[in-house]
């Protein structure tokens, strides 16, 4: 896949942990439950230290702070973990994906001072004061309004990220004009890929609920097609070539869009993976026993967890026992049913890319 010394980016997951309860998020059922699988894992200034060595950090061009299940501003050394890389590294991409919705307006400033003009904050704001909260469950949007201005108010650069919805469609221009006026330097309106469903079908409608496990918003595709991710016309398309989405899984040539860049993904237990996505599948909640899923045979493959564990081994040497490559030689297996693996077929075929159509 790559080598070691050709790593240039880290996604790092600093905690599992998080403040909202996204109905669409896997650390939830559904906005409701704490899925069964996670318990909080959370890395500390020295753990990224044993993790990640000196000259390491020097070769990196990117580093950010995102992940699957947490969000970075609840992590307790989210800031002092960025300040060491910067301390080392005064030429790297410092980044992170928030909701915005916790620390105090001190943190943020102290934030941007840390970036610098190397590095961004993109925000995850899903509409405005009445609508923002419909996905981002229990976000409180005055707090993320003092978070943002305080972050860019003391010259952080920002990007807003923004999840369409039928229930806030309506507010796109509204949004992109506030965030103009509040100093964002971008603002991208995503056309959410979260109703392609991992089994490809089409979905169009999802039901929240909340901590008490009562139905909230039932969330739903914007009405506007404009607004609405391209990638699931093609599945027709996709059927019509391949006889199904699962022939066209089986025999679909894999770009993996991480090996190409040199990314790697660390998560909040510090397991190293090669991404988010092949990460997101060891722990999904509707599971029993979550080890069911495919990615496990390749984590088994190499020892189990505890072999892939950079806090204990040091990324360096769990690098070296072979995780990355034997989910790349699952590539060529004849079909998903004798050993390719799903996942990769889904997110990084070359024919179907619901994740980029996001943003087109």
């Amino acid at each position: 896949m790559y080598r070691y010394q050709d790593i240039k980016i880290v996604h790092y997951e600093i905690t599992q942990r998080c403040q909202a309860a996204c109905p669409m998020c896997d650390r939830n059922i559904n906005g409701g439950k704490d899925s069964p699988h996670i318990t909080n894992a959370e890395l500390t200034l020295e753990d990224a230290k044993r993790i990640f060595d000196v000259d390491f950090v020097k070769q990196l061009k990117t580093f950010y702070m995102c992940g699957n299940l947490g969000d970075p501003v609840m992590a307790k050394e989210t800031l002092e973990t960025f300040k060491w890389l910067r301390s080392i590294n005064p030429d790297l991409w410092l980044s992170m994906n928030t909701n915005a919705g916790a620390q105090e307006e001190s943190w943020w400033k102290e934030l941007a001072e840390t970036f610098g003009r190397m590095g961004t904050v993109i925000f995850s704001l899903d509409g405005l004061a009445d609508t923002n909260h419909m996905y981002r469950q229990n976000v409180r949007w005055e707090k993320v309004e003092r978070s943002y201005k305080a972050f860019i108010g003391a010259g952080g650069r920002a990007r807003w990220d923004y999840l369409i919805f039928e229930h806030n469609e309506h507010q796109v221009e509204e949004a992109k004009r506030i965030s103009e006026e509040a100093g964002f330097e971008r603002f991208q309106a995503k056309k959410t890929a979260r109703f392609v469903t991992t089994w490809l079908d089409k979905k169009e409608e999802h039901q929240a609920k909340n901590r008490k496990e009562k139905d909230t918003t039932n969330l739903k595709k914007p009405k506007n097609v404009k607004l609405q991710n391209t990638a699931t016309k093609k599945i027709n398309t996709l059927v019509e070539k391949h006889g199904s989405m699962e022939n066209y899984l089986d025999t679909c040539n894999i770009i993996c869009k991480v090996a190409k860049e040199g990314n790697i993904y660390i998560s909040a237990e510090g397991l190293l993976m090669p991404c988010c996505w092949t990460a997101s599948r060891m722990y999904k909640w509707w599971h029993k026993d979550p080890t069911v899923e495919p990615v496990w045979n390749h984590i088994n493959a190499v020892g189990g967890k505890e072999f892939i564990n950079t806090k204990v081994h040091g990324l360096k040497k769990v690098f070296s026992a072979g995780l990355l490559q034997s989910i790349e030689n699952s590539w060529s297996a004849p079909s998903v049913a004798e050993g390719k693996l799903k996942v990769c077929a889904e997110k990084c075929g070359a024919e179907y890319d619901p994740f980029k159509a996001q943003f087109q």
